[in-house]
Parts: structure tokens; sequence; C-alpha cells
């Protein structure tokens, strides 16, 4: 059985990832990763040259990959719960995590990431976060088996959480 992380960029995924990794003596797969190793291009440079829809194909080329899989720990990309078809492949053979964070947290967490094109291309960076993070709550929620608040809480913390329900 996969552990599958979801949720917003920022929310610890990545991070909390690593540590379920090293403590489960599993093997940790972004699926962010994963596209820009098989594109042989970072995500910017996919969207800039091929668009989201492109980028969303591919995701779910790996999201399909990984399902098949057993026994991975598999950190999504924030939107990869968009595609129905992704949670479902993911589901099968995984349990879903979706790490919170409020908005300002996440603002402050991602700050400084240039590896992430704007979503929206209009907003304000803090505006754009709370936009499509309230599109994508409905998403996260339905495809959520856990939810896991990583707000004021140590990452062993938040791995402890999981922990105890795997």
């Amino acid at each position: 059985m996969n552990i599958v992380l979801i949720g917003y960029r920022g929310t610890g995924k990545s991070t909390v990832g690593k540590i379920l990794a090293a403590k489960l003596g599993r093997e940790l797969v972004s699926t962010d990763a994963e596209v820009v190793k098989r594109a042989k291009l970072s995500i910017p440079e996919i969207v800039q040259q091929f668009g989201w829809e492109h980028f969303r194909d591919l995701e779910s080329e790996v999201c399909r990959d990984l399902g098949k899989k057993d026994g991975l720990i598999i950190d999504t990309g924030g939107g990869a719960i968009l595609r129905q078809q992704n949670v479902d492949v993911l589901k099968k053979n995984g349990t879903l995590f979706w790490l919170t964070a409020e908005v300002s947290t996440i603002a402050q967490r991602i700050g400084g990431d240039t590896q992430r094109p704007s979503l929206t291309g209009t907003k304000s960076f803090t505006e754009e976060i709370q936009e499509v993070l309230q599109q994508r709550l409905p998403k996260y929620q339905a495809a959520a088996d856990h939810v896991i608040a990583t707000e004021g809480r140590t990452i062993e913390e938040v791995v402890a959480s999981i922990l105890a329900r795997v």
C-alpha cells in the first residue's frame, strides 16, 4: 500500500515525505520530479512551451504509473487532484493524506519558489493562493482518506500523525 500526500504546495508534502520514507524504509517519489524527468524540461518550461493542460496530461501519466506500484511514499503536485482519474488510480493502491495549512503560512513557505509559474496570471501572490485553494478545497476533501493539519505543528508531529493512521 502506498502513502500518498496531497495538498496545496507549501503544506509540507515534500518534507514530510522525506521523513516518512526514511522512517519506513520506502522510496519517495515526487510526481512533479517525475514529470520534469520525463519531459526533460522544468515545470515553467513545460507550461510556457506547451501549456498547463499538457503538464496535467504528463502528471496523469505519472499518477497512472505510480498507482500500479506498491510500498511508495508519493508526494503529489498540488493540482494532481484536479483530475478524478488521478485520484482514482492513486487510491487503488494507496491511502491519501491531505496536508493542510493556512494561506498566510503557505505564502510564507513558498514565497521564494521560482519553479512554479502563476496559475492565474492576474492576482497577487497571496490572492492567487487564496483563490486556487478555494477552488481546489472540494476536490481535496473528496480525495482525502485522512486530513492532517500542518499549521503550528512540527514535521515530526505531522509524520507521527500519519504513522498513527497507517
